[in-house]
């Protein structure tokens, strides 16, 4: 077997190790990779792929990237899905014998990720570990880069599609599993259908030696103190430090936060729009007047899980209409918040020591505003406010350390030296004072053998490889002196150098040495004094990111005219707004005036809608409306609207729009009625129900048939507040046989064959779709248009016998009363509550089905 040189054989024995990610071994001023690593680093940064010899004539692949510029290089292989082993030198090369000392002192992942500008500063970069017992799937989730962790259990047959939500909603960047092989495989399906980009990784070495935080311990949960355990002992493999306990540790499942699942978040376009993902168009788009990274990443936060206790959210409120009570108090607080920066993640980098001294100036200017802000909130009345300015703490002692160390003057970079202030360490002011006169010792130097040597044009120059030299052009006629000893031939001129110089060259250089050497121990000093402050200060972010969503709120409030809605609790539950406006649609419509609508839901006397109406005539805006005004009121928010009451609803489900699960196979149809089975499972009485359009993916009277079986399933079981939009509108009959279920419309004005949408939600039911009135507004060719109508005509003329001049046949046998007839007989004596959703609609189908068969 061919024999690798020293380095080569280095080099093979660290990668042994690290089989799973790309090593960056570091060379001099660069980062190498090798073999393996060289190619897929070359094809996916679009490096240059060149060879290194790596013995008895072996040539090994090789591409290379300097290590000061390493980050962005590092986040790019990131974003694609890799892991990055960084291997340095742990010895300095100008001291050591032999082959250089090396190894790796940190993996990076997508989910331990601290480069500054590589983690979205309005987005928590979430990594989360999955452990599988044969029960429950325990997780425990944490964003390193702020040091938040939380923790939640999962039945995993109840649950599963509860689990499934969470991991939507939080994305996160990298799982890692300890799950069985049939679940990894469903969740390595998942998260490439609904995720994607998450790195999926396999672990169970569990170092029990990790302390356990209260917070977990008093939970007295087996399995989550393993997945927590999992979680800190993965870190501290890939972070190779000690790992530090994460100083907040919260449940993800609360009993005083609503659940919404990812299609309603998708569907609503809380956090996301449904065009591209993004946050534009969106209702934390709407509110979002944060001025602190902190602050952007809380309130989404709050939108992902609004409250459900009344006196919480009323404390919410309290503090935001104190905040829009008096405006002038509440500019000063937002140009105070702007020169805030993110020190949350800033303390995190500190702790992982791989901050830069700029970061130690960032915290500095932070905590110099802090007195004021307490001063401002002192007199705050709101409990919320004066929770806030308590838990807001100055931090003097750090603030005067930084404040004594940093230079602001410098660049705030460690390369670039001089980031530690003059005067705060007597040693390095001498050193310094060494290197400052060595300078005008060489200006002077140079002045002297000018004179000396009667030669004008010569200079002193630098280099690393020569060091100090005198320069002299060939177009010099003046004899060089004999104590000139020529070091290098250039084409224009020739170099020199002499024994004073090179005295001087090592008293300069050691001085140089000792100045940066001794600089970067200072700072490594000042970091750690600020180190067991952390915890203390991490409490004062997360309170101004707190004060930063109040304010925020405010604001939205007081520029697009929102009022605050009554929160009421007991049992009869209520959700009553008057002239309601969404929120979205009105930001992106500015030029257009919104037309409000009010909605009435009560366990007492209207619980269900039956909103009929032509398509683009706003029956879905209005349905998604009502519910993302709930959602403001349940943060805290002020809503757009007239006035409003609101009850706390436990859960939000959405059936709107109509799209195929292609990676799954599920058609349109499927999708549909999976969703529903899905809600008629988890809806209680407390819930917020929103059906668009039911049973439009299969024929009319299935279709209609399983409509008026769900409405019915709501109305006698659950009780839910629902909105049901439908182009159904022989359902309206329900309303009356039920005392709960009202009809709604949305009103049309009709000018011959044309249509105005007016917009607005009445009471009453269409006795038509207009979908032929709609088609002509999309500017569909008139000859199909006449045609439409001729067919249309027959089908209502004809009423279920064969149409004539062409016009489509209606089945005879299918009377439209068919609900009242085969299927509500049979549904009669059967106990619908012991059926699955899913056995239900199969029942539906079978009797639908034997109906027009005539049996």
């Amino acid at each position: 077997m061919a024999k690798k040189t020293p380095l080569m054989e280095q080099y093979k024995v660290i990668k042994a190790q690290y089989q799973d990610a790309i090593l960056f071994f570091r060379l001099g001023d660069f980062y190498e990779m090798f073999y393996e690593d060289a190619i897929t680093t070359s094809r996916e940064l679009e490096l240059t792929l060149t060879g290194k010899n790596a013995g008895d004539g072996e040539k090994a692949p090789m591409c290379g990237v300097p290590f000061h510029a390493a980050e962005i290089y590092v986040y790019r292989l990131i974003q694609k899905g890799y892991k990055v082993a960084i291997c340095e030198q742990l010895e300095d090369p100008k001291v050591s014998k032999g082959l250089v000392k090396r190894g790796v002192v940190r993996i990076i992942t997508p989910g331990t990720i601290l480069y500054e500008n590589s983690i979205a500063d309005k987005s928590n970069n979430y990594l989360i570990y999955v452990y599988e017992s044969s029960r429950n799937l325990a997780v425990t989730m944490a964003d390193v880069s702020t040091g938040e962790c939380w923790w939640g259990l999962w039945d995993k047959k109840k649950e599963r599609s509860d689990f499934f939500d969470m991991l939507s909603v939080y994305s996160p960047s990298e799982a890692i599993l300890e799950v069985s092989d049939d679940f990894y495989n469903v969740l390595e399906n998942f998260t490439g259908t609904s995720l994607g980009g998450c790195l999926l990784s396999r672990y169970a070495d569990i170092d029990n030696t990790i302390s356990i935080p209260n917070e977990i311990m008093e939970l007295d949960c087996v399995e989550v103190v393993h997945a927590y355990q999992g979680l800190s002992g993965y870190l501290k493999e890939v972070m190779k430090t000690a790992v530090s306990s994460f100083y907040t540790v919260m449940p993800l499942r609360q009993d005083c936060t609503l659940t919404l699942s990812e299609e309603c978040l998708r569907n609503l376009e809380i956090t996301r729009n449904m065009r591209d993902g993004g946050r534009k168009g969106t209702l934390l788009d709407v509110l979002d007047y944060t001025h602190t990274a902190m602050g952007a990443r809380l309130l989404k936060r709050w939108l992902e899980r609004p409250l459900t206790d009344v006196n919480q959210i009323i404390l919410r409120q309290d503090g935001i209409q104190e905040l829009v009570s008096h405006t002038t108090e509440m500019t000063v607080l937002e140009e105070l918040l702007s020169q805030i920066f993110d020190f949350e993640r800033i303390l995190t980098r500190i702790e992982t020591n791989t901050t830069s001294p700029k970061d130690l100036l960032a915290l500095k200017a932070s905590l110099k505003i802090l007195p004021t802000i307490k001063e401002r909130l002192q007199g705050a009345s709101s409990i919320i406010l004066k929770n806030v300015n308590k838990n807001i703490h100055v931090h003097g002692t750090i603030y005067e350390l930084l404040d004594r160390s940093m230079n602001e003057n410098g660049t705030g970079n460690i390369k670039d030296g001089r980031y530690i202030k003059e005067g705060y360490n007597a040693e390095l002011d001498e050193l310094r004072s060494v290197k400052k006169n060595s300078q005008q010792w060489i200006a002077n130097m140079e002045l002297s053998e000018k004179e000396k040597t009667g030669i004008t044009k010569l200079k002193i120059g630098f280099n690393n490889v020569f060091g100090y030299y005198f320069e002299i052009p060939h177009s010099n006629k003046i004899p060089i002196p004999d104590y000139y000893i020529r070091k290098q031939t250039l084409v224009n001129a020739e170099r020199y150098v002499t024994p004073e110089l090179k005295e001087f060259e090592i008293k300069a250089l050691s001085a140089k040495e000792k100045t940066e050497a001794l600089e970067l121990k200072i700072y490594q000093e000042i970091k750690a004094q600020i180190r067991p402050d952390i915890p203390a200060m991490q409490r004062t972010a997360r309170a101004l990111a707190s004060l930063d969503c109040l304010v925020s709120l405010a604001r939205a409030a007081a520029t697009d005219r929102y009022v605050r809605p009554s929160i009421i609790g007991g049992q009869h539950g209520t959700i009553s707004i008057k002239d309601g406006r969404h929120p979205m649609v009105e930001k992106a419509n500015k030029s257009r005036i919104f037309v409000p609508n009010d909605t009435e839901l009560n366990h007492i006397s209207q619980e269900l809608l039956i909103i009929t109406g032509p398509n683009m005539a706003g029956k879905s805006t209005y349905m998604r409306q009502v519910a993302v005004l709930v959602i403001m009121a349940q943060i805290g928010s002020f809503i757009p609207a007239g006035e409003a009451v609101f009850s706390p609803v436990d859960k939000i489900f959405t059936r709107v729009g109509a799209t195929d699960d292609i990676a799954t196979g599920q058609s349109t149809f499927m999708v549909e009625m999976n969703e529903v089975s899905r809600i008629l499972r988890g809806a209680t009485k407390n819930s917020l129900i929103l059906l668009d359009e039911i049973g439009r993916g299969t024929s009319t009277y299935d279709g209609m048939s399983i409509a008026r079986a769900v409405v019915e399933y709501i109305d006698k079981h659950i009780h839910a507040y629902t909105l049901f939009a439908t182009h159904y509108h022989e359902l309206s009959t329900m309303a009356l046989h039920s005392e709960s279920i009202k009809n709604y419309t949305v009103s049309v004005k009709e000018r011959g064959k044309d249509i105005i949408f007016l917009r607005r939600i009445v009471p009453g039911s269409a006795d038509r779709s207009y979908g032929i009135h709609v088609a002509r507004l999309a500017g569909l060719p008139a000859d199909l248009l006449v045609r439409a109508e001729q067919i249309l005509e027959g089908l209502e003329a004809n009423d279920g016998k064969n149409a004539k001049d062409g016009a489509i046949p209606i089945q005879e046998d299918t009377p439209m009363n068919l609900f009242n007839s085969s299927i509500i007989t049979e549904l009669a004596n059967v106990d619908v509550m012991s059926m699955t959703p899913i056995e239900a609609m199969d029942m539906l189908f079978r009797l639908s089905n034997e109906a027009k068969e005539g049996r």
